[in-house]
């Protein structure tokens, strides 16, 4: 037997339907927010995320499904979405549209080549969206507000964390200051910290080892060396959310992974997870179009983990939906075929049952089927261009003539 690779999952019944239901939710909030769907390939060139996510980035340095394909290309799968969005962006050479803002959402599958853990998978899913040519940091409250309303209509809990990771102005002189810091205490970091130093030095801040977390208690704080506009800007969002209810901590030592961001930082996180509590992020990232070859254009998004969330999913409780339809004889089964034909041209949802049956097992196929309505054709519904109807959720039954029944007139229950 064939088995799907390690790390590799398989969405079937239960899965499929709240990943449909969690996508579904979320890109209803997101086109009412005014946000239009892309689809960008799960295949792009190599550089596109060693230009984006960062080579130092452990995304771009271990994680990567990364090959040559037959043409001699570097290639590899997509591990996040926003540089593939972001790419899309410039090559349809929407930077150039002065003055213009252009909102996207997005969802479907990434890969990242670590260790198989729950919820965090070597193909995993997300859902995210990404907004360009808007420069205030009322939109970057607005993308939290969005996340808030996603979380709330799948009846998740979370607690929200912001932080500031300033600009070009004020990250330069902030960032010797930590290097000077972290040397000093180099000796007792871990591994992956040391070396950081040296390629990213911001991201030791969010490494998730207890005793390096204790050492950087006492690390300068970025938000209190912001320069005069990220200062404003970053106030301004606390008042936002203040005004709004939502309640949140500020985390200095919020980084998030990838080297792009700039300007606010957020996460929200989840105590029903365990270790790995971070069911969604995103920020700020004014400069990647930029480093994407395109034109200078601001831009912020988010990413929600699809499976870090999916067993924290409160579900709709299922209703009977649609048609079962069945034969009681062989020559009975050309009107249910065509009653199945014209019952889905209507958009009704029809199961049709090919066998001939009994009466009682017809109804036990509607049942798993979660028909709402079980409609049996036998020689007497036949000759009479009739058919015998349950439903199954009044538990009344009648015979109904099927032209009747597909007129569209009359309904099963009337």
């Amino acid at each position: 037997m064939i088995n799907a690779l390690r790390g590799m999952k398989d969405l079937l019944f239960d899965d499929a339907r709240r990943y449909e239901h969690i996508v579904g939710t979320a890109s209803a909030v997101a086109r009412n927010y005014g946000f239009d769907f892309v689809e960008t390939p799960i295949l792009e060139e190599t550089r596109l995320f060693k230009r984006s996510v960062g080579e130092s980035s452990d995304i771009v340095g271990k994680e990567m499904y990364q090959f040559t394909d037959k043409g001699g290309n570097d290639v590899c799968l997509r591990p996040e979405g926003t540089a593939g969005v972001v790419r899309a962006f410039v090559q349809a050479k929407l930077d150039r549209q002065q003055g213009r803002k252009y909102r996207f959402f997005y969802y479907g599958p990434m890969f990242r080549y670590e260790r198989p853990q729950k919820g965090r998978l070597r193909q995993f899913h997300q859902f995210g969206v990404e907004s360009f040519g808007e420069a205030a940091v009322e939109e970057d409250y607005t993308l939290i507000l969005m996340l808030a309303e996603i979380f709330d209509r799948l009846g998740i809990g979370y607690r929200v964390k912001i932080n500031s990771l300033g600009c070009t102005a004020c990250m330069p002189p902030y960032r010797k200051n930590l290097v000077g810091f972290l040397e000093g205490i180099a000796e007792e970091l871990c591994p992956d910290c040391r070396r950081r130093i040296a390629t990213n030095p911001i991201r030791v801040l969010d490494c998730k080892n207890e005793s390096c977390q204790q050492l950087l208690e006492e690390a300068p704080k970025l938000n209190e060396s912001l320069c005069e506009k990220c200062d404003r800007d970053f106030k301004r969002l606390q008042k936002l959310l203040d005004a709004s209810g939502i309640d949140y901590e500020v985390d200095t030592h919020l980084v998030r992974g990838l080297d792009y961001y700039s300007g606010s930082a957020f996460e929200f996180v989840s105590d029903e997870i365990g270790a790995q509590s971070a069911i969604a992020g995103g920020g700020r990232y004014d400069r990647l179009v930029e480093f994407l070859e395109g034109r200078p254009t601001p831009g912020v998004g988010f990413a929600i983990g699809i499976e870090r969330i999916m067993e924290l999913v409160q579900m709709p409780e299922e209703r009977r939906e649609g048609w079962y339809l069945g034969a009681m004889d062989a020559d009975s089964l050309d009107p249910i075929l065509d009653l199945a034909r014209r019952l889905r041209a209507q958009g009704k949802r029809v199961t049709v049952e090919y066998a001939p049956k009994g009466l009682k097992a017809h109804l036990k196929g509607a049942d798993r089927a979660q028909a709402r309505y079980c409609g049996v054709i036998g020689e007497n519904e036949r000759i009479r261009a009739a058919i015998w109807v349950k439903d199954l959720e009044a538990k009344e039954e009648k015979i109904l003539p099927l032209e009747t029944l597909v007129s569209d007139r009359v309904s099963p229950s009337d």
